[in-house]
């Protein structure tokens, strides 16, 4: 497959991925009927899935790969945080409190995330 073809997958499946998490927590948050919608649990898997896919072929097609070049470690590392937040502030946290303070800070960490993937620094103010 084509390099921007897949970054342009990538991409617009790590769009799609942040935008459901932003509705699902509003939705949670403010008690949404929406939120028992099949489509809400099964699309968000769908375009994960998606994402991981097309993050996997990128790192074949550039030969570039975690745990070998640092900024895609740190990505990886960071991927992990923020799905452990986002089963926090979604599914697991005891209070409300919890869980807006653990999608919040998921959010800080997708920004992060997109910063390294567009600076391939982790140590973005060196760049």
């Amino acid at each position: 497959m084509d390099f921007l073809l897949l970054k342009g997958l990538h991409i617009s499946c790590a769009a799609t991925s942040y935008t459901l998490f932003l509705l699902r927590g509003i939705w949670q948050f403010r008690g949404s009927p929406v939120m028992r919608q099949r489509w809400v649990k099964i699309v968000p898997h769908i375009v994960d899935t998606l994402l991981l896919g097309s993050a996997i072929a990128l790192a074949v097609v550039t030969h570039q790969y975690p745990f070998v070049d640092t900024w895609l470690t740190v990505k990886v590392g960071c991927l992990l945080l923020y799905i452990g937040l986002g089963f926090v502030a979604l599914k697991y946290g005891k209070t409300i409190t919890i869980r807006v303070l653990a999608w919040l800070a998921a959010q800080a960490v997708f920004g992060y995330i997109v910063l390294v993937a567009i600076f391939h620094n982790p140590i973005l103010f060196l760049h």
